[in-house]
């Protein structure tokens, strides 16, 4: 590993330093400074609404992005403005983006540097530090499978290396041998906590050796040793892919954000790093080379202060956004008109079980889409706990049916990215229990990037889910309802075998983020078998499917409430009932749902999940808002237990609402 010290080295102007090249990296070093010193004084006189310096790491940010080629992304941090300069993206743009006017990038929707541009080859972060990485080595991945010979450059400071997201993508990136560098801007300080409270190893770099990855230390305030670190490693990774951690040393020379202040940063510390300052001792180095002056200088100050100022001026006159309530609700999705695909005439058929029809539509969406990507713990050659993937790398080979090391929230990071890249992915929890892992990436990352800044997660994500088999607390929740509440991820969730194929290849046809469930007690259960068409085809999301036709009462419900329901059907054949398979979640079949309360005027809301804060409480609520005058009952909703899913089966059988269902729904029709 190599280590740079961090004392006052003069330059070292190699051969290849040509003088158009030392010129450009100042200039490009000036600019963010420049706008960054505009910026602080706009944040005081509360022109923009908040500021994240980077004075006095512009060295690492400028140096990556011009030893890059231009195609190559970046996944930069809200302290990395010159990635941003250095990648030209208009003054204007970003002033426009730091107001919340439209003409941003995210049109008033998100602040400061949360952004991207595909156009510019950026990636923005998200305020939960560490997702990026996983990104980035999903970027790197979409290159490697393309057959780009490109390198990914994602960013962390040293508080993120704390982050399970840290950990989870360099291991992934390693045993995948990504073309990515990990960058570690490591200036001191998280917020007010010294890197001596933040990790307990002399050198962030010392942590490649862990995940069997070459890690370098270098001055990160030295822009000719950073621009020539990153220009050889690119080199390289572009014809030998593999990852590479690369730790930057510099200092933070102002607050965390403005409003935090450095009182909690020794003087002599400030003292020290203020004579490293990277603009000032570069500038001071060209002096001395004879490539600038002091008229030069002055010039160049001057032409970036016009360039300022006339990217304000557009920014100031550019009125603040007005809100549009049918625009903000109809761009949390990317808007997809796929064709329905129907089976054609005289079409044949199979008997196939759930888990087939699954398997069916897996392999077909394989077919169809050279670019997706299935990923999962244990999914190759031993084709899931499930068997549903089974013999697929035969088929399809390990570069598209991967298995996973154990870390869900780099995999749906990673997923994320190839969708950045232009590729379909699918990743497979082997229990819908285990999503949480990945909460953060699902929740903030997927289904908020196309709401952000136009980027769609073409991503779906499968679960096996549900009780009923005996698994206990942790192989066995319906957890629907923790993404319910998550604008920009659609919820599916068939129950039966001609559902699962055709929803299955309408999410992959779908280029929006899809929670699909399957619910393991259907999977192999004989009498669900069906004859369904061997070709592919879709079923609409978000449309409900009437079961039956009834007089008396509706039932609302989906998955393994749907059985429930058509068993209470036949065992109580004096109760005309309507039932409601929703399929759907989100988006919810509203209209499905009240054409049913309306005709019926009693309805139960029927779910597997626990009662409280479920699915069947929005559809309540929404049926008595919507259709309170057609209502000859209370709604009722019924739900399993406010308990964990016990294990013991009796107990399994108390916590389900099967029995309360039937007991409640010949209360309701005699109400």
């Amino acid at each position: 590993m190599e280590t740079t010290q961090l004392i006052n080295i003069p330059y070292q102007r190699q051969s290849h330093h040509s003088d158009d090249l030392l010129l450009d990296l100042y200039i490009s070093l000036l600019l963010p400074r420049m706008v960054e010193e505009k910026m602080l004084i706009l944040l005081r006189m509360n022109k923009i609404s908040k500021w994240f310096s980077g004075i006095g790491q512009e060295a690492i940010a400028v140096g990556v992005t011009k030893a890059l080629q231009k195609e190559e992304y970046i996944l930069p941090m809200h302290r990395n403005l010159g990635v941003f300069t250095s990648r030209h993206i208009p003054l204007e743009r970003l002033f426009l983006q730091w107001q919340g006017k439209e003409g941003g990038f995210t049109q008033g929707r998100d602040r400061s540097f949360h952004f991207g541009t595909n156009e510019h080859h950026i990636v923005g972060m998200i305020s939960h530090l560490g997702p990026q990485l996983s990104v980035g080595s999903g970027i790197a991945l979409g290159c490697l499978l393309k057959g780009e010979k490109k390198v990914t450059v994602a960013f962390s400071g040293e508080g993120g290396t704390s982050e399970g997201e840290f950990h989870e993508a360099l291991n992934v990136a390693a045993v995948w041998q990504l073309p990515i560098i990990f960058m570690v801007e490591n200036n001191g300080y998280g917020l007010s906590t010294p890197v001596s409270e933040q990790y307990f190893c002399k050198d962030l770099a010392d942590r490649g050796i862990g995940y069997g990855i070459e890690a370098r230390k270098i001055d990160g305030n030295n822009i000719l040793e950073v621009y020539d670190t990153i220009h050889q490693l690119a080199a390289d990774l572009r014809e030998n892919p593999r990852p590479i951690l690369l730790e930057c040393m510099t200092f933070r020379m102002r607050g965390h954000e403005e409003a935090s202040g450095t009182k909690y940063v020794p003087q002599e510390l400030m003292d020290e790093w203020a004579k490293k300052d990277p603009v000032k001792n570069f500038e001071n180095f060209l002096l001395t080379e004879g490539i600038l002056d002091d008229t030069i200088i002055e010039n160049l100050q001057k032409e970036i202060k016009a360039r300022i100022d006339k990217g304000l001026d557009i920014a100031y006159d550019t009125p603040k956004v007005t809100p549009n309530l049918e625009k903000e609700t109809s761009e949390i999705f990317k808007t997809t008109s796929p064709s329905l695909i129907r089976p054609v005439e005289n079409y044949s058929a199979s008997p196939k079980k759930y888990i087939e029809a699954v398997t069916d539509g897996l392999r077909q969406a394989m077919e169809q889409h050279s670019d997706l990507v299935l990923m999962g713990q244990d999914i190759a050659d031993y084709g899931g706990v499930f068997k549903i993937t089974k013999n697929f790398t035969d088929l399809f080979g390990k570069d598209r049916v991967r298995n996973t090391p154990l870390c869900e929230s780099a995999i749906v990071g990673i997923c994320l990215g190839l969708s950045i890249k232009g590729c379909k992915s699918m990743v497979e929890m082997q229990f819908a229990d285990f999503v949480s892992c990945g909460f953060n990436q699902i929740i903030n990352n997927l289904s908020k990037t196309y709401y952000r800044w136009g980027q769609n997660a073409d991503v779906v994500v499968r679960m096996p889910a549900g009780g009923s088999v005996g698994a206990g607390p942790f192989h066995s929740q319906t957890n629907e309802s923790w993404f319910f509440h998550s604008p920009g991820l659609k919820i599916v969730y068939p129950s039966n075998a001609y559902d699962a194929k055709g929803l299955l290849l309408a999410a992959f046809e779908d280029p929006n983020p899809v929670m699909y469930y399957e619910h393991k007690a259907l999977y192999r259960r004989p009498d669900l078998e069906q004859n369904i068409p061997d070709e592919p085809y879709t079923i609409e999301i978000g449309k409900a499917n009437l079961i039956n036709q009834g007089e008396d009462i509706s039932i609302i419900t989906y998955g393994l409430g749907v059985h429930w329901a058509k068993t209470a059907l036949q065992d109580f054949p004096h109760i005309s009932m309507d039932i409601v398979d929703l399929r759907t979640l989100l988006p919810l079949d509203k209209e499905a749902v009240f054409e049913s309360v309306k005709r019926t005027g009693k309805v139960i809301v029927l779910q597997e999940a626990s009662l409280t804060g479920g699915v069947a409480g929005e559809i309540a609520a929404l049926i008595s808002q919507h259709c309170f005058e057609y209502l000859d009952a209370p709604v009722i909703r019924c739900a399993s237990l406010d308990t964990p899913v016990p294990f013991a089966k009796s107990l399994e059988k108390q916590y389900l609402p099967e029995d309360r269902f039937r007991k409640e729904l010949v209360e309701l029709w005699e109400y």
